[in-house]
């Protein structure tokens, strides 16, 4: 056992809120992944962060690396966002009307992403990808969809079939409530295999409306796309008239300004956002192609609507958010830079161990996977050995160290992070390992 063992952390707070919490909400919290059931022990119940930290209701602090599941890029309450939000909360909270906002939020965010021609808010990642897919079978007139084991797109019906992220950690992965109908009209195949999707479109000729995708996978941890994958995928859906959509909700102005469509050059005809769009807060978008998105009511015949869209707001904070990003591109390299290092570190440290761990990343996204097997797909990521990944996360926990309680998960960087910090990981990485293996 290590020498350097953590000392034993004060949760008795967080523990009494979860005891009360389990009578009044199920399982105690109100999604899945907080649930720590992957990892053991009790979830930990935040009261503030800043920066690169979060501070626990015991007053514990923590590195954090989920960064709210991907928006907190400047990190926790930037005074950019907050300044915008606290000028614009005098004007009332919310209006049930249009205003100017969400005009500016619109324009910024075609300057942004060029594949998208027109856009329509919406209040979660989980909505705009329901909403794009309904666009899609509207646009089209076909009826199925292709989606990909492992990849997440929220609680839709059509979504929850091989889904990833918190069902796979439940080991639920087709949720009950989901009826038979909608399983018959989503088609599951294996990310990465471009073959599977040929078949899967010529077995199910011009019947097929969407295939919706995220380019580089958060959900089963972090997964990038194989060389020529994506092309790959754009060239069935151009041949046989099916709508390319990318969930873009974890990558969008993250991986670069314009997501993941600009660092792989590929332009999908939709595309989905999320809660980055805000600030972090609740929010999310869908656009793409006129052509397309003039289907949407009132300008078409496909109907969504939402009181809370456009929140004034979540729109103040998103601009601000999206602006800064805008007119600071220099901070996109030194993301790379600085989870670069951090990968590089971990990949140095188990080996050093003796451990043949695998570690991907693409730009401020990584993960460790507790397998000597490359990942590329869903199969590969459940060969994780993911009762050692418990062990090293609690190790991690009890250090400071606050990383996502599932193994299938991708974690986030954010430009809080300063290579002091990444030290300071390293030296928990290199303890933690040690410990949950009793070397």
């Amino acid at each position: 056992m290590s020498s350097s063992a953590a000392a034993e952390l004060n949760l008795s707070t967080s523990d009494a809120l979860f005891t009360r919490a389990k009578n009044h909400i199920p399982g105690g919290v109100n999604s899945p992944v907080r649930a720590f059931r992957a990892v053991g022990g009790h979830p930990v119940f935040m009261q503030s962060a800043k920066g690169a930290w979060l501070t626990d209701v015991d007053g514990n602090r923590y590195l954090d690396f989920i960064n709210s599941w991907g928006p907190m890029i400047l990190g926790h309450a930037p005074e950019v966002v907050l300044n915008a939000v606290q000028a614009a909360i005098p004007a009332s909270l919310s209006f049930g009307a249009p205003t100017r906002r969400e005009v500016e939020m619109a324009e910024l965010i075609k300057q942004m992403v060029p594949s998208i021609e027109k856009v329509r808010l919406v209040n979660s990642g989980t909505e705009a990808c329901m909403s794009a897919i309904r666009v899609a079978r509207g646009y089209t007139g076909r009826d199925k969809i292709i989606k990909f084991e492992g990849c997440y797109h929220g609680h839709g019906d059509s979504f929850l079939i091989a889904a990833g992220s918190g069902a796979l950690t439940l080991g639920t992965p087709d949720s009950p409530g989901v009826t038979e109908g909608v399983a018959r009209d989503t088609i599951t195949v294996a990310y990465n295999d471009l073959e599977a999707t040929r078949q899967a479109i010529e077995a199910n000729k011009d019947q097929v409306a969407a295939l919706i995708l995220e380019p580089v996978v958060g959900n089963m941890g972090l997964v990038a796309p194989t060389e020529g994958y994506l092309q790959g995928l754009r060239d069935l859906c151009t041949q046989h008239g099916i709508v390319l959509i990318f969930d873009e909700v974890m990558t969008g102005f993250r991986l670069a300004r314009g997501g993941a469509q600009e660092l792989y050059g590929i332009k999908p005809d939709m595309t989905t956002l999320g809660k980055i769009i805000g600030g972090g807060m609740p929010v999310g978008a869908y656009g793409g192609r006129q052509d397309i998105m003039d289907c949407v009511a009132p300008a078409g015949k496909v109907y969504q609507a939402g009181t809370l869209s456009g929140n004034p707001i979540a729109t103040a904070a998103g601009i601000a958010q999206l602006t800064y990003l805008q007119e600071h591109p220099e901070l996109y390299a030194e993301l790379n830079r600085i989870t670069t290092r951090i990968a590089d570190g971990t990949r140095q440290i188990a080996a050093e161990l003796g451990l043949n761990y695998t570690v991907n990343q693409v730009g401020s996204m990584f993960s460790v996977f507790f397998t000597s097997q490359p990942v590329h797909n869903l199969e590969d990521a459940k060969t994780s050995d993911t009762e050692a990944f418990g062990r090293y996360f609690r190790a991690m926990l009890h250090r400071g160290i606050y990383l996502a309680p599932a193994q299938y998960e991708a974690l986030f960087v954010s430009t809080a992070m300063t290579d002091e910090l990444v030290d300071h990981y390293l030296t928990a990485c290199r303890e933690s390992m040690r410990e949950a293996h009793g070397l």
